[in-house]
């Protein structure tokens, strides 16, 4: 009798690696090495030039910074504990203008134990006796490891997240079926997208089950790369699965596990850069109205837009397709379209309304005009077709202009006029 497939809580893949974004507070400019961490293989070196190639220059200026304005840093590190191994940070400046500190922190991770109990962990799971089992703790702690450089943003921040971001990798061995093609051209088993969806939702069917009428629409997101792996984008993760046997060195693994961490990462923190700033003009947008300044506002306002939409705003970063389609798959988690287009929708109006208020400004100071203007010139016209030239009868004609003007001023025509002037009042 066929043993069952072991459950993927119990495997350990034949390469694991394991990516962790934190929101952070940058204290002060890192005096670690400038770029992105540079991963080798073989005679590759995922530097900055490498790695600007794959995308669009704005896209590469917002990820890696100009010369000598630096947006990114790294250092390599070893650091070993509870089966994990750290080998390398970044950090990414991500300022916006309410929030100029506001940066991600990415640890570098090999895993040498089975890698869903540790994204379980991070996420906050409890483990099978009801306890959540703590993992980025000791020797491992971002706020430990970023002292004196950086904070870690607390959970009621605006740009903080629950749980840290995670980016899995694992390539199977011979024996996890679950997870390998039936030969390079077969069909792929249900049970891989499930694993898959383990990994970038970090849970287990017990701990989030899905349902049997939406399973098929939510798998269904996955992106094929190739025949040998996938990947799934979700809001608080993201994974990479192989489906065929790991043959260990010199496998195209190590090539897909470069690219995991380098270009596709970067997809992910692009996307997550456009969060941020897409939350910001959100709260922008809320409090448009808590000023009389209506149109200085709106004009902050749209020339935020402006600047985030020629900065971040792009939905095509590279000609290489994987890295759009999961920069894709992270907005449509996010919703991030539909929520930059309601942005620039009510932003349309907010402006709109500015141009009436000061439409009805300027007819209103037109009105103004006219009030103070017509009885006194009348009075004036009158005195100098009849030639008079007294200095009683002419401020006789002052005195009466004005109370001519004042009651013009208190019919509903003259307040009006008044309220157009004051711009209507505060919406």
């Amino acid at each position: 009798m066929t043993a069952p497939p072991p459950p993927l809580e119990t495997v350990t893949g034949a390469r694991q690696e394991l990516t962790v974004v934190v929101p952070v507070c940058l204290l002060r400019i890192p005096d670690w090495s400038q770029g992105p961490f540079p991963f080798e293989l073989g005679s590759r070196r995922t530097d900055t030039e490498t790695r600007a190639t794959y995308f669009a220059p704005a896209s590469a200026r917002v990820l890696y910074g100009t010369p000598g304005r630096p947006r990114r840093w790294h250092r390599p590190a070893s650091v070993v504990h509870d089966g994990l191994h750290l080998i390398g940070m970044e950090l990414l400046r991500t300022a916006t203008a309410r929030n100029p500190e506001h940066a991600l922190a990415v640890l570098h991770f090999t895993v040498t134990r089975s890698l869903l109990p540790v994204v379980r962990a991070i996420a906050g799971r409890a483990a099978s006796h009801g306890e959540v089992i703590p993992t980025l703790t000791g020797p491992l702690d971002p706020g430990e490891l970023l002292t004196g450089l950086a904070e870690v943003t607390s959970a009621t921040g605006t740009f903080a997240l629950a749980r840290p971001y995670t980016v899995a990798f694992l390539t199977p061995e011979a024996g996890h079926g679950p997870a390998l093609r039936a030969g390079p051209e077969g069909e792929l088993p249900d049970s891989a997208d499930r694993w898959l969806w383990q990994l970038a939702s970090r849970s287990t069917p017990a701990d989030f089950p899905l349902s049997p009428e939406t399973a098929a629409m939510e798998l269904g997101k996955a992106v094929r790369i190739s025949a040998d792996w996938s990947a799934l984008v979700l809001r608080q993760g993201a994974a990479f699965l192989g489906h065929r046997a790991d043959t260990g060195e010199g496998d195209f693994y190590a090539f897909g596990a470069l690219h995991s961490r380098t270009v596709y990462l970067d997809a992910l923190l692009l996307g997550s850069l456009q969060r941020d700033h897409i939350d910001e003009l959100t709260d922008e947008l809320s409090d448009v109205f808590d000023t009389r300044r209506l149109a200085r506002r709106v004009a902050t306002l749209e020339r935020n837009i402006a600047a985030f939409r020629s900065t971040y705003w792009r939905q095509h970063l590279t000609a290489h397709g994987p890295a759009n389609e999961l920069l894709h798959a992270f907005q449509h988690q996010h919703r991030l379209p539909e929520r930059f287009g309601e942005i620039l929708a009510e932003a349309a109006d907010y402006s709109r309304l500015v141009q009436t208020q000061e439409s009805q400004q300027i007819s209103g100071a037109l009105g103004t005009l006219t009030i103070l203007g017509l009885p006194l010139g009348t009075s004036l016209g009158v005195l100098q077709v009849l030639g008079d030239e007294s200095v009683s009868h002419l401020l006789v004609a002052l005195g009466i202009s004005v109370v001519v003007t004042a009651g013009a001023l208190a019919t509903r025509y003259g307040r009006l006029v008044l309220s157009s002037l004051r711009g209507g009042g505060r919406p």
